[in-house]
């Protein structure tokens, strides 16, 4: 069954319920830059979200440097932006 893309309004609902996220500017994607003490707790962060993202089915595209990590997020097979990545960004609301 294919995955489909989130509209308009359902867009805009993700970016007003996660504060923080930048949406690309061709409008499939979200992005954001995390900042934390140290490399260990970086690392930490991205750990529990590999954790999610495998039981998900649902990879975020990243890139880490000593304490940042920055993130996108989007679905590929729906050619932009989908439920699972406002999972997502969702479940990283409530670790961070």
């Amino acid at each position: 069954m294919p995955i489909a893309e989130l509209t308009q309004p359902e867009r805009d609902a993700l970016l007003n319920d996660n504060p923080g996220w930048t949406l690309r500017e061709d409008g499939k994607a979200i992005t954001r830059t995390f900042t934390f003490a140290d490399f260990n707790e970086a690392f930490g962060f991205m750990t529990r979200v590999a954790i999610y993202a495998d039981k998900a089915d649902h990879h975020p595209e990243w890139f880490n440097v000593y304490n940042r990590v920055e993130m996108t997020l989007t679905t590929h097979d729906a050619g932009g932006l989908s439920k699972r990545d406002a999972d997502m960004a969702r479940f990283i609301a409530g670790i961070v």
